[in-house]
C-alpha cells in the first residue's frame, strides 16, 4: 500500500496542497479496499491487487481534471449518513450540517410536519429525519435527477421522507399543506461571484442549484418567504442558508413578511451564513 500512496501524492502534488491529498488518499483507498483508516495503517505494508492499482491510476486522472472525489466515488458523508452523489446534486458542505445542527438545537415542534425545499440530495431532509424520527419530512427540487437521487438516499439509510417535484418560483400552481418548519438551501451565489469558485465547482456541480443573477440575489428567498408566510403554522419556523454578504437584505426581508425573532448565525469561518425566524 505503500507504494500506492507514494504514487497518489506524486502524481496529486501539483493540484492539490498536502493536506487535502492526505484526506483524498485515505477516501481512494477506503473506497476501493473498505478499510477505514486505522486498518489502512494496519495494512500500510499489504500489497494492492492490480485491480486496485487500475482503478487508483483511473481516479488520479479524473482529480487531475479538477472532478470532485465525491463525484468519481459516487458517494459523501452528511452527519453520520452515507449519502450518494452525482453531477445532478450540489455535494453537501460542512455549512449545510450547521444548518441542520441549529435546526435541532432550536425549539422546533420534534414531531411536527418539514418541508425542505430544493432538496437536491435530500442531505439536509434525510439527516432531520434520521434525528426527528416522529417527524413527517418532505422535500422538493425541480430537477426530476435530483429527485432520483434524493428517493435513493431515502432507500439507502431506510429512511421515510416523501420527495416529489415543483417549481418554488410558482409555487400557487399546486397545493400545499401546513408545515411546521420549512428549510431552505436554494441558489445564492451571484454571477459576479463566478471568478471566485473553484474549477471542481464550477466544471462539475450543477450551475442552476448554484448561481442568482445580480440583478435579483434573492429571487428565491423571495418566492420561500412568501410560500411560508401562508403554509408555516403559527409560530413555525422559517430556516435559511445564506449568502455571507446577503445577511442585512434577508434580515430586511423576513421582517417585511413580519417574521419574528429573526437571528442570523455564523458558521465555522465566522461567516453568516444561516438565518431563521419565527412566522
Amino acid at each position: 500500500m505503500q507504494n500506492t500512496i507514494r504514487y497518489i501524492e506524486t502524481e496529486l502534488r501539483s493540484v492539490y496542497p498536502k493536506t487535502e491529498i492526505t484526506g483524498l488518499t485515505r477516501l481512494i483507498i477506503e473506497s476501493l479496499t473498505g478499510w477505514d483508516f486505522s486498518q489502512q495503517i494496519l495494512n500500510k505494508n499489504r500489497m494492492m491487487d492490480n485491480s486496485i492499482t487500475d482503478s487508483v491510476i483511473s481516479i488520479i486522472d479524473r482529480l487531475k481534471k479538477h472532478e470532485p472525489i465525491q463525484y468519481i466515488l459516487g458517494e459523501t458523508e452528511f452527519f453520520d449518513l452515507k449519502l450518494n452523489v452525482n453531477p445532478s446534486v450540489l455535494i453537501p458542505r460542512p455549512e449545510t450540517e450547521e444548518l441542520v445542527q441549529l435546526i435541532l438545537k432550536s425549539n422546533i415542534k420534534k414531531d411536527g410536519a418539514i418541508l425542505d425545499i430544493g432538496t437536491g440530495s435530500g442531505c439536509i431532509a434525510l439527516a432531520l429525519k434520521s434525528k426527528l424520527i416522529n417527524a413527517t419530512v418532505a422535500g422538493v427540487d425541480i430537477s426530476d435527477d435530483a429527485l432520483e437521487v434524493a428517493r435513493r438516499n431515502a432507500k439507502k439509510n431506510n429512511l421515510k421522507v416523501v420527495f416529489f417535484e415543483s417549481d418554488i418560483l410558482n409555487w400557487e400552481s399546486r397545493n400545499w399543506n401546513q408545515f411546521d418548519v420549512i428549510v431552505s438551501n436554494p441558489p445564492y451565489v451571484k454571477e459576479s461571484e463566478r471568478l471566485q469558485m473553484r474549477p471542481n465547482v464550477l466544471d462539475y456541480e450543477p450551475a442552476g442549484a448554484l448561481f442568482v443573477p445580480d440583478n435579483d440575489p434573492l429571487i428565491f428567498y423571495q418566492r420561500i418567504v412568501e410560500f411560508a408566510s401562508q403554509y408555516l403554522t403559527p409560530k413555525g419556523y422559517l430556516f435559511f442558508e445564506i449568502n455571507e454578504y446577503m445577511d442585512a437584505e434577508m434580515t430586511k426581508l423576513l421582517k417585511s413578511f413580519r417574521f419574528k425573532n429573526i437571528e442570523t448565525c455564523n458558521d465555522i469561518n465566522g461567516k453568516k451564513r444561516m438565518i431563521y425566524g419565527n412566522k
